[in-house]
């Protein structure tokens, strides 16, 4: 045939939409990211919120409410479903711009992201991994009140994984190339200049009322119109106070909608 004959393809079948093939790929990711295959137990600092059971609980690891001493994710199977769905929205709605997660752990979303680019043949769009790669900033002399009680640098021994093993984890997919962007450092530090021109999509969770603030005022500004907004950590009083107060003062409307007991996420529609 012809060239003058062949059907000009769709902006989806541009991307390459993934076949079954890769359909069961991104399952697969869905699956050892959260590691409902081996199953592992929980970190010993979990173990309290746990009842005391340290043992894989299925219905926990399914809604994201335990702390896995393996898994590179912590974000749970609704939560990874949701951000499929919006990556999937963004690309059959050709809404321009790169992908982006602020609060990282131990990658695994940001991980999943790349897995859904390489799956869809995009190549013209980033990943940008945004974490201290240290935990969470000390909180006890912080100026915000939320942060001071919820004190999560506690837990830094769980929250705190190095940029080296962060980039080992993309590695061990097969992931780790130029695609993928790190932005090592404090958000107030690192996003400001962040070299970042476009997002289509914006993952938060960083927990805390300074850490969401931050993300939110220095790279909404730069999420396209049709993109998605994702809070991770909503139902913490610091992270949704931080995003009403944002909402607010900038005059956001769009309706707010449930992920889990945790996460929601917004359309940006102006």
């Amino acid at each position: 045939m012809s060239a003058a004959g062949l059907s000009r393809p769709d902006a989806r079948e541009r991307a390459g939409s993934p076949d079954a093939n890769g359909a069961r790929y991104l399952e697969l990711m869905k699956r050892v990211l959260t590691n409902v295959i081996y199953e592992d137990v929980t970190h010993r600092l979990d173990h309290a919120n746990a009842g005391g059971n340290p043992r894989f609980d299925a219905e926990r690891r399914r809604n994201g409410l335990d702390w896995p001493s393996v898994a590179h994710t912590m974000i749970g199977r609704k939560r990874l479903d949701n951000l499929h769905e919006c990556l999937e929205r963004v690309v059959a709605d050709d809404v321009p711009g790169d992908l982006a997660e602020t609060g990282v752990w131990r990658g695994g979303s940001c991980i999943f992201m790349r897995a859904f680019l390489a799956a869809h043949g995009i190549t013209g769009r980033q990943v940008w991994v945004a974490d201290s790669f240290e935990g969470m900033p000390d909180t006890d002399g912080s100026a915000n009140e939320l942060d001071r009680e919820l004190a999560l640098h506690r837990m830094n021994e769980v929250l705190g994984i190095p940029l080296e093993v962060v980039r080992d984890n993309f590695r061990r997919y097969g992931l780790l190339d130029e695609q993928v962007r790190f932005l090592p450092g404090w958000f107030a530090d690192t996003l400001p200049d962040a070299p970042v021109s476009e997002l289509a999509v914006l993952r938060l969770d960083g927990d805390l009322y300074e850490s969401t603030m931050d993300a939110l005022v220095h790279l909404y500004p730069r999420l396209s119109r049709g993109g998605f907004v994702i809070v991770d950590d909503y139902a913490l009083p610091p992270c949704r106070a931080a995003v009403r107060e944002f909402r607010r003062v900038n005059g956001i409307h769009e309706p707010v909608e449930w992920i889990d007991y945790m996460g929601v996420y917004w359309r940006r529609e102006c």
